[in-house]
């Protein structure tokens, strides 16, 4: 039976090229202000330039793709303005993810979150600071898991695709891992404590210290 060729157009094919472009840019492979070539991208992903076009239109909708009047798409350039405010966004809907983990966490899934405390310690303590961040994205996503918070954890996906680049830039501040492991630690320590007021609290504070870090 021959072997089955990736589809060229289609919903398929869209679909094929939003994931692509999407982790592209969530990995930072694509810059910010970087030029999304139609035909380029086509032709790299084996699918029609209707397809990148309608991928191209869902980014933007998801706030990682801009469209400039007859100059085509770039990768949408996130000032730190922007970051501040969608970092405030996200202290609320943490904060609340928090408080439910507390609550609905299962004992195993406890241990999960101090095992990658422990990770994160490491990390910090070797010089990773790359491994860090990776961790800190990890346990932010294990919390929203955990929460059962559906709708809060698809708005911080979508609030959290648009921050890659000042993940990043924070990451590899000097002495910022530190001062976040702290944080995180104290996040966990509340959820394992099964005290959502102290576990919102506790995200509340770290994602204002993400914003004062922001603003410096």
């Amino acid at each position: 039976m021959p072997k089955e060729a990736r589809p060229g157009s289609g919903e398929q094919a869209k679909q094929l090229a939003l994931s692509r472009l999407r982790q592209a840019i969530l990995r930072g492979e694509m810059a910010p202000a970087q030029r999304l070539v139609e035909n380029e991208l086509a032709e790299q992903f084996g699918v029609t330039r209707a397809s990148i076009r309608a991928a191209l239109i869902d980014l933007e909708a998801q706030g990682l793709v801009e469209r400039i009047r007859n100059r085509g798409s770039r990768v949408r350039v996130v000032t730190v303005e922007e970051a501040v405010a969608i970092t405030e966004c996200r202290m609320v809907l943490e904060g609340l993810c928090a408080a439910k983990a507390a609550v609905a966490a299962s004992d195993e899934q406890l241990d999960e979150l101090t095992g990658l405390g422990t990770a994160m310690s490491k990390a910090v303590a070797d010089g990773e600071p790359m491994t860090y961040s990776d961790l800190n994205q990890d346990l932010h996503a294990r919390i929203r898991e955990f929460s059962g918070q559906a709708t809060a954890v698809d708005l911080l996906e979508r609030l959290n695709a648009q921050l890659v680049r000042h993940r990043f830039q924070l990451a590899l501040r000097p002495g910022r891992p530190q001062r976040s492991l702290n944080e995180h630690l104290a996040l966990i320590e509340a959820i394992r404590a099964r005290e959502p007021q102290a576990a919102e609290a506790a995200a509340r504070a770290h994602l204002a210290s993400v914003i004062e870090a922001l603003r410096d």
